[in-house]
């Protein structure tokens, strides 16, 4: 059951971390939650595994601090590998004499 509740907590915080990155346009609305979530729990179980107990506090503030900071990772990455993957599928599309098929490709 604390599975649970820490996910939803560090989906939470992720959205948080969401809304204070800059460039959340270049991607959807549950990327960067969804990722702090699934890391969150495979923090918590990770840990679980090592021996850490679920009514012990270090497992709750690792796992609330190591999930939302990949998702962190991930909001700050994300924004300029899409801007330059559109540019260059815009610079592909734009260029005459090609195929449709071989733009796409």
């Amino acid at each position: 059951m604390e599975l649970l509740f820490v996910t939803v907590i560090g989906a939470a915080l992720a959205l948080g971390v969401r809304y204070a990155v800059p460039g959340r346009e270049t991607h959807g609305l549950l990327l960067v939650p969804a990722i702090g979530a699934a890391a969150t729990a495979a923090t918590w179980v990770l840990l679980v595994w090592l021996g850490f107990t679920f009514d012990g506090g270090w497992i709750w503030v690792f796992s609330l601090v190591i999930g939302p900071a990949v998702a962190l990772a991930f909001a700050l990455l994300l924004p300029p590998r899409r801007r330059a993957a559109d540019e260059a599928l815009l610079a592909s599309l734009m260029r005459p004499g090609q195929p449709v098929a071989a733009r796409t490709a």
